[in-house]
Order: structure tokens, then C-alpha cells, then sequence
């Protein structure tokens, strides 16, 4: 049989404000042409299907729509776990519709496997299928004792269990498979994940993955990567989408997978083209620079973090000047180049003047004070030593 596996879908998140709706529908759209290309048989989703626990409408409505597209009227079974991000009731709200789709919905970690019929290949796959296993969705208390090594191993210790649990319901003559919505040590992470552990105690070691199944299909990490030193194939999918600017360079992928009862895993990734790139502009020549990738088209379509060095302040006219010509614009952050000729220049007995420069420069991030507001300091400064040599007298 031949199983796709996703995660990390975050429908509804937005870019600093920037709605990201259309891409997340570009990526449904993608993600349907290639499980028809690829003729998959049932697809893994491994959690954080939405961004937050109380998602627009619009993104349900496309979760949906998406799944219904997916499954084929049943004819090609999808299993979806909640990720810390989803809430679990409202997740699996939908589970008596969606379960005429075979589209199984588990919101909460329970320990039962699912034995998923697959039609195409006349196969039967066993899912381990773990969603989000926090303290509270377990309803359990690891530890009494404020201890983040302790409540780490105990929380380790934990999911090993389940996972020992559920591996001994899997058959000789069907596909075992695991998934799990949870932080594994050594992964690389983004700074578009929100973390799921405090200080680590929510970690679990790559040695805790359940070694009787044929692949532990992960959500969380938005990077698409193998686990090392995991007695069996893991594997996180990553997100579809680039989150962050933090993500710039990852290659986002979906994983192919071709299972049979008793044999390894054969497993290929199937890169993803949907969403606009995130990309950085560095302006070391100030703002004559970005005009002229501006009028050069560069990165046309793409949400863009820039840098500018400049010597003086942009006027608000300036910045929606710039937003206007490129609606990409996220952070358009000033670097003043007067900051580093001011602390590489410093020195002792300068005038007043001078040194007021320099403390206003430092305090505004680099902008020059204005003729006026200087001349107002030094009058400022004489008042006092006026004053000061009256109370003398």
C-alpha cells in the first residue's frame, strides 16, 4: 500500500497579520493532484490540522472541504490526530459524518489502535495513532514535584508505555503503523513552532519510539527530517507552508511511503511548491537599494523581512510608500550606520553638544537629533548652571 504522510497544516495562521488562507487552499489544492498522482492509498495526518483552538471559519470550512477531497467518498481512508495547537472536542466533533468517509478524527490520546480497511490494495493498516499526549489531555499528573529532569523522564516514561501499549495490538499481516503529535530530542526546531514542552520536560527521547512499528509518522517540528537514533523509521513531515522567516532554505515536502505486512518501509519525499516564498532584502545602500530591486521585479510574489541601513529616520510617508509598491513588505527594520561610526569614534571631553548627539543617537537607534532640539538642550543645560551658581551665591 502506498500511505502519504502530513502534519503541521496551521489553517488560519496568519503572517503578521497577513492572512495566509489562499496559499493553505493552493496547498489543499497540491496535495490532492499529488495523492492522485502518486495513487495513494490512505493518508496520515499528524496534527495541528488549525493554529489555533478557536479557528475561523473560513479554515474549517477549507479543512473540510480539503478532507472530503482527500478521501474520494471513502475510497481512500485519512487518519487525523489533534496537535497541541487544535482543540481535541471540536476536532473530533465531526467524527460520526466523517467516519462514512473513512476519515477517522481522534482529538484525545487513547490507547486503542485504529484498523483502517484499505480498499484500493485489499489490506488492512494498524495506527498507533497518539494525539497530543499534554498532562491534561491524558488526565494524569506525572509528578508532584516541581522538577523539570523528573517530569521530563516521567513524561518519557509515559509515552513509551502508550506506545508499548498500542504495539501489542499490531498484527502480523497487516501495516503497523505509529504517529504521534510530540516533541522528540534532537529535532530541529523553527521559531514558527510554539513550544509544547516547558523548559523540555514535555521531551521524548528518539530510544522511545515504538521499534514494532514499521514508521512513527510525527507532527510539531516544521522541518522535514529524520530522527536519529530511533530504533525505527521516524519521521517528521514538517509543515507545508514556510511560518516563519526563521524558515528560510527548508525545502517543504509531503512523505511518500510504500508499506507491505513484515517489510521495510520504502519511503520518498514529494516536494511541495504552494505559498509564497519568505525571503530577506538586506539594503546595506539605503533606500535608493530597495528602490532599484523594486523596479527590477525582485521577489515579486514573495513576503519579504527587510534590513535598510540609513543614516536618518524613514518618514511614515516613505514606509507606506514602500508597502504600497510591494504589498509583501512584513518587517521593514532600520539599521542606522551612524550607531557604529558613533561607538567606533567615542571619546572622552567631548562637548556637551556632542555628547548629547551621541545619547540621542544611541537611545533612538541610530537617528540624528534635529538642529532645533539640540539648540533647546544647551539652553536647557545653561539654565541649570545659572541656577546653580545663583544658590552658590
Amino acid at each position: 500500500m502506498r500511505l502519504l504522510h502530513t502534519a503541521d497544516w496551521h489553517l488560519g495562521r496568519a503572517l503578521e497579520g497577513r492572512s495566509r488562507l489562499a496559499e493553505q487552499a493552493q496547498f489543499i489544492d497540491e496535495l490532492v493532484r499529488i495523492v492522485e498522482e502518486e495513487k495513494v492509498d490512505a493518508i496520515l495526518m499528524a496534527g495541528d490540522a488549525f493554529d489555533t483552538v478557536n479557528p475561523p471559519a473560513a479554515a474549517e470550512q477549507l479543512f473540510y472541504d480539503g478532507l472530503s477531497r482527500l478521501s474520494d467518498h471513502g475510497k481512500r481512508p485519512i487518519v487525523v490526530i489533534a496537535g497541541n495547537h487544535d482543540n481535541p472536542d471540536r476536532l473530533s466533533a465531526a467524527s460520526p459524518l466523517a467516519g462514512n468517509h473513512s476519515i477517522h478524527l481522534i482529538g484525545y490520546p487513547k490507547t486503542e489502535v485504529i484498523k483502517v480497511d484499505i480498499p484500493a490494495v485489499n489490506q488492512q493498516m494498524m495506527v498507533a495513532a497518539l494525539a497530543y499526549p499534554s498532562e491534561a489531555r491524558l488526565e494524569q499528573v506525572l509528578s508532584q514535584e516541581h522538577d523539570e529532569v523528573l517530569l521530563r523522564n516521567k513524561y518519557d516514561e509515559r509515552i513509551r508505555d502508550l506506545f508499548s501499549i498500542m504495539s501489542k495490538q499490531f498484527q502480523q499481516d497487516t501495516v503497523n503503523i505509529a504517529m504521534s503529535h510530540i516533541h522528540v530530542a534532537g529535532g530541529s526546531s523553527s521559531d514558527s513552532e510554539r513550544p509544547i514542552e516547558v523548559g523540555g520536560a514535555y521531551t521524548v527521547a528518539a530510544t522511545s519510539m515504538p521499534k514494532d512499528a514499521q514508521y512513527v509518522a510525527l507532527g510539531h517540528l516544521h522541518r522535514p527530517q529524520n530522527m536519529k537514533h530511533a530504533s525505527t523509521l521516524t519521521r517528521y513531515s514538517g509543515s507545508p507552508l514556510a511560518y516563519s522567516f526563521s524558515e528560510i532554505g527548508y525545502t517543504k515536502s509531503v512523505t511518500i511511503l510504500d508499506a507491505e505486512p513484515n517489510q521495510p518501509v520504502v519511503m520518498k519525499e514529494i516536494p511541495l511548491s504552494s505559498g509564497k516564498p519568505l525571503v530577506k532584502w538586506k539594503a546595506t545602500d539605503g533606500i535608493s537599494q530597495v528602490h532599484q530591486w523594486l523596479d527590477e521585479g525582485r521577489d515579486s510574489t514573495a513576503w519579504i523581512d527587510l534590513e535598510i541601513h540609513l543614516t536618518s529616520t524613514l518618514s511614515i510617508e516613505e514606509i507606506h510608500r514602500l508597502r504600497k509598491w510591494h504589498p509583501g513588505f512584513i518587517h521593514i527594520r532600520p539599521v542606522f550606520q551612524a550607531e557604529q561610526e558613533v561607538a567606533a569614534t567615542r571619546q572622552a571631553n567631548l562637548p556637551i553638544d556632542q555628547l548629547f548627539t551621541q545619547f540621542y543617537e544611541k537611545q533612538t537607534g541610530g537617528a540624528k537629533p534635529e538642529d532645533e532640539l539640540i539648540k533647546l538642550f544647551l539652553e536647557l543645560v545653561n539654565q541649570d548652571e545659572v541656577q546653580e551658581e545663583g544658590d552658590e551665591a
